[in-house]
């Protein structure tokens, strides 16, 4: 009785106070046909230690991204973690769920989501940054929708770059709100023209860079081009590190940055938690979803920080609020910012260039490979080849030989055939030169 511990009494109290005949009545505003007629086809229940092995069984089946090369992105991305951030985000300082609320016991917290957001704004080229988001594809949607509200517009240009779980959930987003979403087809070669869609109705274009399938472009042509429209540039970057190496959204024009934070102090975590990173131009602050902790000082002069603009909808009322997203990664932003502050600018910037030689490596050694041919004129620290044989097919051989060699992009954009021999592959600091021999071995082999 570990974990239910009310006795048959204890339920049929609990039902007469109520005036309930049954627990199956607790259930009667669900239709029938969507009850199960029998009970879930699950195991009977084992003790603790039995279910461990059991688990463990199961887990083991899994191949690491640690115990392996790996060459996986794709929106989520391998880096190093310095053993420093681990220790310090378990300080009980921070190891806490509690909302900052009242600024005078949470003064902690509340510095390091400014110093998070001055991060943002410093790397994005933007202006003002919030606390953080869930995640980048939610961030992005978020960025829509407040496009929407400062534009008084009802659709979003999605570029053919944009990773395809974005376009999904913006499209989840959208929906409910009456936005129109207009899909550009899947940018492959880096080189779509999105102004030609501006019209009198699009509140925004919504672009990635570098994009899926790696391209990295300057977009400061089509900001202008925005501009003019009366519409806004959203720009996206899955991958934070490349923002050390490449032009940043604010200098391109870009109105709105949106990004993925998970590259920095957050580890692969089979898909999460992760971070979402949103900054924008300062006019725009009263639109921006989620919270922003400000500096200020206190009755004596003392510096100190609070919560300075908070419309949820925990704070506001319903038809007033900028997002329903009622809280931020804090944990994961806080490792992020730990992070960023053992890097510095110049250590910022020297692992940008680390990542960009080692995927320039990997390009190189896989030009060797027959069956292999590189699709980009330019990438950061993921690219997109094709292979003689489907991508699934080679990475499932890959995976047989102990390497995980990318992401097929037909398991993201399923259904379409003339993407079913494209692999998308990624290198970070992490990848070593035996990792990119082993990889090119195995494909001279499988291909």
């Amino acid at each position: 009785m570990r974990y239910l511990p009310l006795t048959a009494e204890d339920r049929r109290d609990m039902l007469a106070r109520i005036g309930a005949t049954s627990v199956d009545a607790l259930f009667r505003d669900v239709p029938a046909d969507k009850l199960l007629a029998r009970p879930v086809e699950l195991p009977p229940h084992q003790g603790e230690i039995e279910v461990e092995r059991a688990l463990a069984t199961m887990a083991a089946k899994n191949l690491a991204a640690g115990s392996s090369p790996f060459f996986c992105g794709a929106g989520a991305y391998r880096h190093h973690i310095p053993a420093a951030v681990d220790h310090l985000i378990q300080r009980s300082e921070f190891l806490t769920s509690y909302t900052p609320y009242q600024p005078e016991i949470s003064q902690g917290t509340l510095q390091y989501l400014f110093e998070f957001q001055t991060q943002i704004a410093l790397i994005s080229g933007m202006e003002i940054a919030n606390a953080s988001m869930y995640d980048g594809s939610t961030a992005a949607a978020e960025a829509v929708l407040m496009a929407a509200r400062l534009t008084r517009r009802n659709k979003a240009v999605l570029s053919g770059g944009l990773h395809p779980q974005y376009r999904a959930v913006i499209a989840t987003s959208a929906a409910p709100s009456g936005l129109a979403l207009e899909n550009a087809p899947w940018d492959v070669g880096g080189v779509e023209t999105l102004a030609t869609r501006l019209d009198a109705s699009v509140a925004c274009v919504v672009v990635q860079n570098p994009s899926f399938f790696g391209y990295v472009r300057d977009f400061t042509t089509l900001a202008e081009a925005c501009r003019k429209a009366g519409a806004l540039l959203v720009m996206v970057t899955s991958e934070i590190v490349s923002l050390g190496a490449i032009k940043s959204p604010g200098e391109m024009g870009a109105d709105i940055f949106v990004g993925e934070g998970q590259s920095l102090g957050n580890p692969l975590g089979f898909g999460g938690p992760y971070l979402g990173l949103l900054a924008t131009r300062e006019k725009n602050i009263r639109q921006m979803p989620g919270r922003v902790a400000g500096e200020t000082v206190d009755a004596d002069g003392r510096r100190g920080y609070v919560l300075t603009l908070s419309t949820r909808e925990q704070h506001i009322r319903r038809e007033k609020a900028t997002s329903n997203i009622c809280t931020n990664s804090g944990l994961c932003a806080l490792a992020f910012c730990i992070h960023m502050t053992l890097l510095g600018e110049e250590g910022f910037t020297r692992l940008a260039r680390l990542n960009h030689a080692k995927a320039v490596r990997l390009a190189e050694r896989l030009g060797h490979v027959r069956g292999v041919k590189l699709q980009n004129d330019s990438f950061f620290n993921e690219f997109t080849v094709r292979t003689s044989k489907p991508a699934s097919e080679v990475v499932s051989a890959l995976a047989k030989r102990k390497i995980l060699g990318g992401v097929p992009v037909s398991r993201l954009i399923p259904g379409d055939k003339t993407l079913a021999d494209m692999l998308l592959l990624a290198a970070t600091e992490t990848t070593t030169d035996a990792d990119i021999e082993a990889l090119v071995s195995a494909l001279q082999e499988i291909l």
